[in-house]
């Protein structure tokens, strides 16, 4: 697996339009919700949701302990919600799902290049970290690792 930094410079190559960022910070958190609803209803006992999850931990962390640790956590908290509002609102996980994918795309429409994700799978994966690390970067966080992405 490729380094951390290595895969946020390379998920970064296709976002270096700040429009297409704006629209990742919500996109990304709206697809990721909304694949948890989908899969929140319980088969067999557990529902989905949580096996996406633990799939998603291990990526994490098999990628950086410490961003691994915060992603799991976020990941944690998205499958407790999505697995409630499947109880409670179905139908909000087609609506945040076609709704994500909108604003994605029209991202990339400003950006002037595809989504990362159809040359690299594991785009699917860095998106939501490149999110939380653009998040803490615009607070003022992690100004070593912003210094080296630049690089």
């Amino acid at each position: 697996m490729k380094t951390l930094t290595h895969q946020l410079a390379l998920y970064a190559t296709y976002h270096r339009d700040r429009r297409n960022v704006a629209t990742h910070f919500a996109g990304i958190p709206m697809i990721v919700l909304a694949i948890m609803i989908l899969l929140g209803r319980p088969v067999l006992g557990v529902a989905p949701a949580w096996f996406a999850v633990l799939f998603a931990a291990q990526f994490y962390l098999r990628l950086d302990l410490r961003w691994g640790l915060l992603m799991s956590a976020l990941f944690a908290l998205a499958g407790w919600l999505g697995v409630t509002l499947a109880v409670h609102a179905y139908w909000a996980g087609p609506a945040l799902f076609v709704g994500g994918w909108a604003l994605q795309f029209l991202g990339h429409v400003y950006e002037g290049k595809k989504p990362a994700f159809l040359d690299d799978l594991r785009g699917l994966l860095i998106g939501p970290l490149f999110v939380v690390v653009e998040l803490l970067f615009l607070v003022g966080f992690e100004r070593e690792l912003q210094d080296e992405l630049r690089r």
